[in-house]
């Protein structure tokens, strides 16, 4: 059977499927929510940070790629820091011109300070995406940042500052040009092991000529050049050893090779056989699901499990992609990107080991084909108990804005309220000023930066500031946040699962740090509970097999959960808002 016929069969069975739920729910569906949703607070909070990449007119595919985020604790003093990749432009990477990356401590009451000249994260070069985890199991956030030209792997020293260890980690991607990048223990061995989407392999001597062929144009208008026409860069899967190094293991397990153009990158256990396995968002070029065969090894399953296409067989420009289990039925569901003039993608999880394409049906996909989305991120802005879902904007052809093609360069972003029943509804354009306003963004990180119990967010924009969006919403929705520290499996328990049963609904999510685009996000999870405030159960199924049950827990805090051991720590966090910031106790 032919991708398209069997893409076309499943979208029917699943629209179908879909019009019986709703022709049986009892009860009305929610209505969106609506007002100041997210509000801008950047200037208020001290980030001063200004993204360079490339000339103004984009004249190279990597001017409109830069915008790499981290949200991590790399103090472990319970409050999420931020790292900004910066980029260049061509010529101050020939003549040695520096624009560094930043990292911003979070002072816990609405402001950030930045600690960048004494983090020892120095290197220059024209950066991409950031990943962390904790690669030695030390306990201690560790960062990876991909270049043009390769990649930098930073140790935590534990005193504020950090080591580049790149030559002895053996992760330096040398020589190509990596974009996202995600650490996970696909072998369930206890180590995190790093992979590296690369996305083109260019030679700076002789890049193509702006609008010169026939890749060169977008609805005949002359742009930059690629993807396609371009060779793209082979990822790269590293193996971590267990005593700080890595061994590349792309071509012994057959990763990449047809050397696709790789942007999104994202381990999630798709069929819950406690192995990691591994979804690629490719640009112009099939994306790839790698199934893990639980025994070191990997399958190549996207076509067949019906991720590598669109719905009607189509490949696509994939951006960003994240994981979650929007419709709780207990498994997890896929959302990516695409370019303009095409639909994201809203993959549901049918668990046959297969998946159906529902933006359509869910509302989802249409209203995003003038959009060219990168960084996504399912988060619960309601605390509501359902994941709605965020997409960062941007065009990569300034030029579109001489045209009236209907499409432009700076987009707003788009806010999905999840409605239940498979339904979302764009609520953008009355969520506030901030979402009104257009970006020519590129990540989007969600985290609890204020520890108040709701998902703010974090989007890089193109020459220019970031933005960070205060969550606004919450009024009165109760909520549960877990941090996972593994022992006999990684410590950062990426990979482990965790069910939350409060309220007569069970919710699932997957432990992780790295997703959207070029990101890596706000690992605690995060679970709204409505009107709860008595959490029943929660159920953690750790990597290496153990499964640790905690009871009877009260809402509205933080729960530190240790392999074999349960809740080690509680920590509250007040509601009570002071001045413009929320109270900052509680960690």
């Amino acid at each position: 059977m032919t991708n398209l016929l069997r893409s076309s069969l499943r979208l029917v069975v699943a629209i179908a499927c879909l019009a019986a739920v709703a022709a049986t729910a009892q009860g009305k569906k929610p209505t969106a929510a609506s007002g100041t949703l997210f509000a801008d607070v950047t200037r208020a909070s001290g980030i001063d940070f200004h993204l360079t990449c490339g000339s103004s007119d984009k004249r190279y595919i990597m001017d409109s790629m830069c915008g790499g985020v981290a949200v991590f604790d790399y103090d472990n003093d319970g409050w999420m820091d931020i790292y900004l990749v910066n980029g260049s432009t061509l010529e101050d990477l020939r003549t040695g011109k520096c624009h560094p990356g930043k990292l911003f401590h979070n002072n816990k009451d609405g402001t950030f300070t930045d600690v960048t000249a004494k983090s020892g994260l120095t290197h220059c070069g024209w950066g991409f995406g950031a990943a962390v985890g904790d690669y030695d199991n030390d306990g201690w956030e560790d960062l990876y940042v991909t270049y043009l030209d390769g990649g930098v792997l930073y140790h935590n020293n534990h005193d504020g500052t950090f080591t580049d260890v790149t030559g002895k980690a053996g992760v330096g991607n040398t020589g190509r040009w990596g974009t996202s990048a995600a650490f996970g223990d696909y072998d369930n061995d206890g180590y995190l092991d790093l992979y590296v989407a690369n996305y083109v392999d260019l030679d700076l001597d002789h890049l193509p000529e702006f609008g010169k062929g026939p890749f060169c144009q977008y609805r005949g208008i002359p742009v930059s050049c690629g993807p396609r026409g371009l060779k793209g860069g082979r990822d790269r899967l590293y193996h971590n050893n267990g005593d700080g190094t890595f061994t590349d293991v792309t071509e012994k397990l057959n990763i990449d090779p047809g050397g696709y153009y790789g942007l999104g990158v994202l381990w999630l256990d798709y069929d819950q056989d406690g192995c990691l396995d591994l979804y690629v968002a490719n640009d112009s070029s099939p994306s790839l699901l790698y199934h893990n065969d639980c025994k070191g090894g990997f399958t190549e399953s996207g076509a067949e499990a019906g991720v590598a296409y669109s719905s009607d067989g189509r490949e696509q420009a994939g951006m960003g992609i994240d994981s979650a289990d929007y419709d709780n039925d207990g498994s997890p569901d896929i959302v990516k990107t695409n370019f303009s003039d095409d639909a994201n993608n809203l993959y549901h999880n049918d668990h046959d080991g297969q998946f159906t394409d529902m933006a359509g049906p869910a509302g989802f996909g249409p209203i995003s084909i003038p959009f060219l989305g990168f960084g996504v991120k399912f988060l619960d802005f309601d605390n509501d108990g359902w994941k709605d879902i965020f997409v960062a904007d941007g065009h990569v052809n300034p030029q579109v804005d001489q045209h009236s093609f209907g499409v432009t360069y700076a987009q707003r972003p788009l806010l999905f309220h999840n409605l239940q029943q498979g339904k979302f509804e764009e609520i953008g354009t009355r969520s506030g000023a901030a979402l009104t306003r257009r970006y020519v963004a590129r990540a989007a990180a969600s985290a609890d930066f204020w520890n108040r119990g709701s998902q703010d967010l974090l989007i890089s924009v193109l020459d220019g500031s970031p933005v960070l969006l205060r969550n606004t919403a919450v009024k009165g929705g109760h909520w549960l946040r877990i941090k996972a520290v593994g022992n006999r499996s990684n410590r950062d328990g990426f990979g482990a699962r965790v069910e939350v049963k409060a309220g007569g609904l069970t919710q699932k999510l997957e432990m992780r740090a790295n997703s959207s685009f070029e990101t890596a996000c706000d690992p605690r999870l995060h679970f709204g509970l409505g009107k709860a405030t008595v959490v029943d159960a929660v159920v953690v199924r750790w990597p290496s097999g153990k499964v640790d049950t905690v009871a009877a827990e009260a809402a509205d805090q933080e729960l530190v959960i240790e392999e074999g051991r349960g809740v080690v720590a509680r920590h509250a966090s007040p509601r009570a808002i002071s001045g413009k910031h929320p109270a900052t106790a509680g960690h």
